[in-house]
């Protein structure tokens, strides 16, 4: 590409970084849509532990790129990083496709292949995630105008696989039979090797920096000894090992995340608060921070049931016959991405168009709790005095996603920049693992308010009864709405607080 179209234009790399995302999250989310039914048709788990698990499962994929970002920063560098922590995803999912080949036999063997490929996956996706989306900005000379719209042509990149992994995944492994589950791992094995071969091919040829040097290569200073293919393979082992350990340990033995992520945060914002070197207004910014990062637990854990509870009401007490064909209860998956994809360009024109109107970034993350809140409340209607076993159309869990994917827009980009610009430099890093942190912790807070979806049963959370959908929905829309009209209340003063 010559200067005047790389000026113009986006450089090659942009589409070749596109594409490696894009058959990432093509595997990731289509193996997700039918995680839980796999674990409740075929290893026969009850729902409640299938969510659990789910929930410790998503939770630990947000805890590991906190190690996968430090160790390329200083050993391994972003290219090399990607393509190991791609082949272990890719691995991850071939031993699921020879756990769902013999999910029937009942032994032991089947149990140790399931959590082995879900800790794979886990220990994979920490090395891929933080340092695929780090090269994205290197492509371009500091302070250029391109960066934002090749952040949003890389974010469609992440939802075009979002949208075809559930939809390619769920059509060769949710056929009803529990034995071609095996399929959409395999198939998102399959995607996560063109993931690898994509950027292995073309990263040094293409994924170059302004001045046409490779990009992620090993940091200058690295340690040559960490380098070593032995050393390295070594510690994949480890890393690997101690996923399944800790995955295994929360879902079969004790249930530790949350006091484990409890006191992640408590130890940074000790490190940070006590800190002598920063300003009180520096200080009063972090307090925001963490202020936001607690309230995104309240959205991500209601908006995260879509792997879990969401999908039991999918297969359950949706009509998915089309009458020609019965629409697998893995593809309502693929409707948030493309919702995001629709919607998004629309998104970022009402924030242009409103001008000096445009909402503070805290009153558009209570906007988009709000929203969360709605969907909630459409879908509840569509349920109230329904029967168990009556099917409902599927326009009440379209809308419902629709909505969400709404309240994300509003949040989940806000939410990231404020914290860019809001960290005080020398804590960027440490302050985006309290954002990921606070992720982590809704996860696994999801998969426990799936485990009360109304199975024949009734359940209690917090003295709140569930006896039916109705009051399992209505418990989403308490919990988003009310913590939207507290962040609401919060906005004007935290919008000064932020000293912009």
């Amino acid at each position: 590409m010559n200067q005047e179209n790389g000026q113009k234009g986006h450089p090659k790399g942009l589409y070749v970084l596109f594409a490696t995302e894009m058959w990432e999250r093509f595997n990731y989310y289509g193996m997700r849509a039918v995680l839980v039914l796999f674990m409740t048709k075929a290893l026969l788990f009850d729902k409640v532990f299938a969510s659990h698990l789910y929930g410790s499962y998503t939770s630990l994929i947000y805890l590991t790129p906190l190690l996968g970002g430090y160790i390329a920063d200083r050993y391994w560098g972003n290219k090399r990083s990607i393509l190991l922590g791609g082949l272990l995803m890719a691995a991850g999912e071939f031993v699921l496709f020879f756990c769902g080949s013999m999910y029937n036999s009942g032994s032991d063997l089947t149990m140790l292949l399931f959590f082995s490929g879900l800790g794979l996956m886990i220990a994979g996706n920490g090395f891929f995630k933080p340092n695929i989306s780090s090269m994205v900005g290197q492509l371009y000379p500091a302070a250029d105008k391109r960066i934002d719209s090749a952040y949003t042509i890389f974010y469609m990149g992440i939802n075009t696989g979002g949208a075809i992994g559930p939809f390619v995944c769920g059509l060769v492994g949710d056929t009803g039979n529990p034995a071609d589950f095996k399929w959409a791992f395999l198939a998102g094995g399959i995607g996560m090797i063109l993931s690898v071969i994509t950027l292995y091919y073309l990263n040094n040829k293409y994924v170059v920096s302004p001045d046409n040097k490779p990009l992620g290569l090993t940091p200058e200073n690295a340690d040559k000894k960490f380098l070593k293919p032995l050393n390295m393979a070594l510690g994949l082992v480890m890393l690997s090992a101690t996923t399944i350990g800790l995955l295994y340990l929360d879902a079969k033995v004790v249930n530790y995340l949350f006091y484990f992520l409890i006191g992640c945060i408590l130890l940074i914002a000790t490190i940070i608060y006590s800190d002598k070197s920063l300003s009180g207004v520096e200080k009063t910014r972090v307090t925001v921070i963490f202020t936001v990062s607690f309230f995104v637990i309240f959205f991500w854990s209601a908006f995260e049931q879509a792997g879990a509870s969401l999908t039991f009401f999918a297969e359950e007490q949706t009509n998915r016959d089309l009458g020609f064909f019965v629409v697998p209860a893995s593809f309502f998956q693929s409707l948030n991405s493309v919702f995001v994809v629709a919607l998004a360009p629309l998104f970022a024109w009402l924030w242009i168009k409103l001008g000096k109107r445009e909402p503070a970034s805290p009153l558009k993350m209570a906007i988009g709790l709000f929203l969360l809140a709605v969907g909630y409340l459409w879908i509840a209607f569509g349920v109230k005095g329904v029967q168990p076993g009556i099917k409902v159309s599927m326009i009440w869990l379209t809308g419902m996603y629709m909505m969400h994917t709404m309240g994300e827009l509003c949040l989940s980009p806000i939410g990231l920049s404020l914290v860019n610009k809001l960290a005080p430099l020398k804590f960027g890093s440490l302050l985006m693992a309290v954002w990921f942190t606070a992720n982590a912790f809704a996860n696994k807070l999801a998969g426990v308010l799936s485990g009360f979806y109304p199975d024949g049963k009734t359940t209690n959370f917090l003295g709140y009864e569930i006896t039916n959908l109705y009051d399992f929905f209505m418990l989403f829309v308490g919990m988003a709405g009310v913590a939207s009209l507290i962040l609401f209340l919060l906005s004007s003063k935290l919008k000064k607080m932020m000293h912009q």
